[in-house]
């Protein structure tokens, strides 16, 4: 294992050293700018290039990252965070327009037709792990708001990983919750933020409202409830898409202090919770009847909580940041009675054990890391440590698909991030152990494994960049994997191992076509190799395991805006891959992304509107059942309009047309089909 992770980090380093060296002003590395806006944040996560579009682009980093602001969230008023996410690449809506049944899918990793998540992808709250539990048919658990989050960021694939977790193939969602300063522009005072949605398909409607108190530079505070509701929506042939209606309140409280000499001291608190009470709707949230399992009665509960303490000193040395954090989720069900056909067959009462379930896990995690910056002679160090202490407790129950447990973890990790004239080389470490107890007789497991990566990016003084990575990783057996000794023998001490290359290249300059103008672009190539599967069957077989997963894919981000406002912003990505089993014909990798393109153009007047058509175009593509789906082609249309003087200064105004020409489509392994023609209308006021 590990020799295996070293011969691929030294293979990429021997590569991309061969860059032949460069005039010394060519090393200097340069930050790249946008007339008066400066781009930061270059190093392991490159140079955040300003565009004039949508969405800035993080350029010259060997971690593929995308970043969606405020501004973008309060833009297309999604109604779920999957929502938020449609137009990055590679990245696959599951039933994404309601948040029960929906799931996030990364290169082909994360949410499927059967579970919400595969462990593939890690989903965070300020910090919390959230949505990561394998529940059957019930999707990643993700009901939480996208009203109440400042940011969201995606990294896709491993590289970027060993922060946050083991096991990551497909990426990594973090999400941040607004702050008081957001609304108070970081002055002391008083703000309160009050914003409305209405949407046509059908009778949906959102009211969130924000108190934000800043009564000094040092403390600030929020306080935010948010009540979205939507009634079932239809497609695009007018039919009603069944078990799409949803309610769901969300409370946000968040709070931070800055104290100490020259405010070297913070601490800071958030907590979050989401519920949602549903009556006689189908257990299987996929679904849009009760089929087999029937209706139930479901009251899900989803709550987080967040404390930080951070010290950061007069020091270049010590940048302390420790993070405790709490997540607890809690669904119960109640079987309706009559709902399902098999109530008087031999296999009800395994199957009444599941609709009749009371679930809940808790996942209490510490995280400890500092960064010290340092030189070494000539290099630069950006040095992030760190140490995550975790706890997972999950009730036991009937139901044979949740069994319960703990799931108890110590982890390590290092990344140094090494900066020399134009190259940035990061190597990246982290060391997991794990011990899961089983609830019932299954037995108790301990595993670890040593994980990790190289990244290498070069800054051209043009605007050109190349960059490059190796990353290996290892999923330690979870709570889901327990079961009978048989399967317990192999399945609760095997990891799955994977591993992946990477490269590309960026470039960004101004005044390239016209005077003012202004052009990015990035693009990257990527391959994953996984084996040891034992998350995934054999297609056709229960007890047979896929021996390895091959996955390549292309992504594409790039943006153009001209000095009178006119924008074009381009996403693309396409993806394939293969399963292999013992015994078993090779074949398409089940989850495998769909090839898109997404053009969107737009142009602002100023600051006060900004109007654009987005076009999203998908082929490939395939339902829950694997069956081929026809290609389709969306348009969205969005305004968004902010008066800057008058009576309604201060206020924000957006209007948004999806589905525009009311095309009958089901997305990419989707089980139900999208919604049709959706007129949307916000407005928003800080008092």
């Amino acid at each position: 294992m590990t020799r295996k992770m070293l011969r691929g980090s030294t293979a990429l380093f021997v590569a991309l050293c061969a860059i032949p060296a460069l005039p010394a002003a060519a090393q200097e590395g340069t930050t790249a700018g946008t007339g008066s806006q400066d781009a930061v944040s270059r190093g392991f996560l490159g140079t955040l290039w300003m565009t004039p579009g949508k969405r800035d682009l993080s350029l010259g980093s060997a971690v593929s990252r995308t970043t969606i602001d405020a501004e973008e969230i309060a833009d297309r008023q999604a109604g779920t965070i999957a929502e938020l996410l449609d137009t990055i690449p590679s990245v696959t809506l599951i039933n994404g327009s309601t948040p029960q049944g929906s799931g996030i899918n990364i290169r082909g990793y994360g949410a499927n037709s059967t579970y919400g998540n595969d462990q593939k992808v890690a989903i965070q709250i300020d910090g919390a792990s959230v949505g990561s539990e394998e529940l059957y048919r019930i999707g990643t658990q993700l009901f939480t708001d996208p009203l109440l989050f400042r940011e969201v960021e995606v990294l896709r694939g491993t590289i970027g990983s060993f922060e946050y977790g083991s096991g990551i193939v497909g990426g990594v969602v973090r999400l941040e919750t607004k702050d008081a300063s957001d609304f108070t522009g970081g002055v002391p005072g008083l703000r309160i933020g009050q914003t409305l949605e209405f949407s046509s398909n059908t009778a949906g409607a959102t009211s969130s409202t924000t108190l934000a108190w800043q009564p000094d530079d040092r403390a600030e505070f929020l306080l935010n409830y948010t009540w979205r509701r939507q009634d079932d929506q239809v497609d695009g042939d007018g039919d009603v898409i069944g078990n799409s209606e949803f309610e769901t309140p969300s409370w946000l409280a968040k709070g931070k202090y800055t104290f100490g000499q020259d405010d070297d001291h913070s601490i800071s608190l958030s907590f979050s919770r989401t519920t949602a009470d549903e009556k006689d709707v189908p257990y299987d949230t996929f679904s849009t009847t009760g089929g087999s399992f029937g209706n139930v009665d479901r009251t899900t509960e989803t709550q987080q909580a967040t404390l930080q303490y951070g010290y950061n000193p007069v020091s270049d040395l010590v940048d302390l940041t420790a993070t405790l954090s709490y997540a607890d989720q809690k669904i119960d069900y109640s079987y309706v009675p009559g709902s399902s056909p098999l109530e008087v067959t031999p296999t009800w009462p395994f199957l009444e054990a599941t609709v009749n379930a009371k679930q809940r896990y808790e996942t209490t995690k510490l995280v400890v890391k500092n960064e010290a910056r340092f030189l070494t002679g000539e290099v630069a160090h950006s040095l992030r440590t760190g140490a995550e202490v975790s706890r997972r407790v999950r009730k036991d129950n009937d139901a044979a698909s949740a069994p319960g447990g703990e799931d108890n973890r110590v982890a390590l990790f290092v990344i140094d991030e090494m900066t020399a004239g134009g190259f940035t080389i990061t190597p990246a470490l982290r060391w997991e152990k794990s011990k899961v107890e089983s609830a019932k007789d299954y037995g108790d497991y301990e595993n670890d494994a040593l994980m990790g990566g190289l990244a290498l990016a070069y800054e051209f003084d043009n605007g050109l960049s190349v960059f490059g990575s190796y990353a290996y990783t290892e999923g330690l057996p979870i709570i889901d994997d327990l079961g009978s000794a048989a399967v317990n023998d192999w399945r609760m001490s095997t990891s799955e191992k994977a591993e992946t290359w990477e490269i590309g290249t960026s470039w960004a300059g101004t005044d390239v076509l016209s005077p003012g103008d202004n052009f990015s672009v990035r693009g990257n190539y990527y391959s994953t190799k996984m084996w040891d599967v034992t998350s995934y069957s054999a297609s056709g077989s229960t007890s047979e395991n896929l021996s390895r997963i091959e996955t390549e894919g292309f992504e594409l981000e790039a943006s153009y805006g001209l000095s009178n406002g006119v924008y074009f912003d381009l996403q693309g990505s396409t993806g394939q891959g293969t399963e292999y089993a013992e015994g078993v014909p090779d074949t398409d990798w089940r989850n495998q992304p769909a090839t898109t393109v997404g053009l969107t153009l737009g142009r602002k007047w100023g600051e006060w509107l900004d109007t654009s058509w987005e076009v999203r175009h998908t082929a490939d593509a395939r339902d829950a059942l694997l069956e081929d789906l026809p290609d389709y082609t969306v348009h969205n249309l969005r305004a968004t309009w902010k008066p800057q003087n008058g009576a309604l200064e201060g206020t924000e105004v957006r209007f948004g047309l999806e589905n525009a020409f009311d095309l009958d489509y089901t997305g990419n392994l989707s089980s139900r089909k999208a919604p049709g023609r959706t007129y949307k209308l916000g407005i928003t006021k800080v008092f």
